[in-house]
């Protein structure tokens, strides 16, 4: 990809201007980048506002004058790394150069000059790191980045609710927790004998395609802690938005909790199908269901047949 291009190439492929600048994807080499898409992306977080909106829960505690990349930058550079497959902090030291991501970040001026250069690890992890023994960041020489942790948890819900026109008739919300495997010593990971190694286990709650809750949690605890809390919290603010819509609530075994069904059998609209651990009582006094369950799905099954 090269910003701008002395011969009219054979194939071209242009984006929209920046600063008065042609932007152009072509193939006769300069300024390359293997990581072109992210052009796209951005344009599609820019429509969104998805960056953006993050970046209002940080307060910056920085003084203005020396700030060469805001928050909402930053935030979005550290992003856009991600989506690229660049997870560790330390790739935007050579990341802070790709043309790509510069443009992708509205960077595009004097491109082969230190001014042009985007944040490098240093810097963005003054965005992700702040030790809670950090009570006072307006004080703190390097902590000066707040972030507001219910704002951000507040974001995904609003981004669900305002993906759609009107409010859908049900929707479903699905508890899950997965394993974020870990290599080295990690604060708060621990070997999970389930997942077969040192992990976390994150709580996550989606509906459809959209995520909800992303809780970081320890490969310690039950399975379902903090899922009451969070169900409560995002069925709270959906409500907010849509009192007639049905919410379905689904789970495994894992939330078979009777805290959790207390609370879905209290709620107006509310739902919920869990699963059960299999014993040998359980499915004694099943037994009838779930013959009768086998008998209609051979009966449906032979006379598709």
């Amino acid at each position: 990809m090269s910003p701008n291009h002395p011969r009219t190439p054979r194939q071209v492929i242009n984006f929209s201007k920046q600063k008065g600048k042609e932007i152009i994807a072509n193939f006769d080499g300069g300024l390359i980048t293997s990581d072109a898409g992210i052009v796209w992306i951005a344009e599609l977080d820019k429509k969104l506002g998805i960056t953006e909106k993050f970046g209002n829960c940080f307060q910056d505690h920085r003084h203005q004058s020396y700030v060469d990349h805001s928050v909402h930058e930053l935030l979005a550079q550290r992003l856009y790394g991600i989506i690229l497959g660049y997870e560790d902090v330390n790739d935007h030291d050579k990341l802070r150069h790709d043309p790509a991501l510069k443009i992708a970040l509205e960077k595009l001026n004097e491109l082969e000059d230190k001014k042009g250069w985007l944040a490098g690890k240093s810097t963005i992890n003054r965005l992700e790191y702040c030790p809670e023994t950090i009570l006072d960041q307006k004080t703190s020489r390097y902590h000066k980045i707040e972030p507001n942790f219910e704002a951000i948890e507040k974001s995904f819900v609003e981004f669900f609710l305002e993906s759609y026109k009107k409010p859908p008739l049900s929707i479903i919300l699905d508890m899950d927790v997965t394993d974020d495997q870990v290599h080295g010593n990690q604060e708060g990971a621990f070997f999970n004998s389930y997942y077969h190694g040192v992990c976390y286990a994150p709580l996550y709650i989606f509906c459809g395609h959209h995520l909800l809750v992303a809780k970081l949690r320890s490969s310690n605890v039950d399975p379902a802690g903090g899922a009451l809390d969070e169900l409560q919290r995002i069925i709270g603010l959906i409500r907010e938005k849509w009192s007639e819509t049905h919410i379905l609530v689904r789970g495994d075994s894992a939330y078979a909790r009777e805290e959790i069904f207390y609370f879905c059998e209290n709620q107006p609209l509310v739902d919920y199908v869990i699963a059960m651990g299999t014993n040998g009582v359980l499915k004694l006094r099943a037994d009838d269901v779930i013959e009768k369950a086998k008998h209609e799905y051979e009966k449906k099954t032979s006379s598709n047949n």
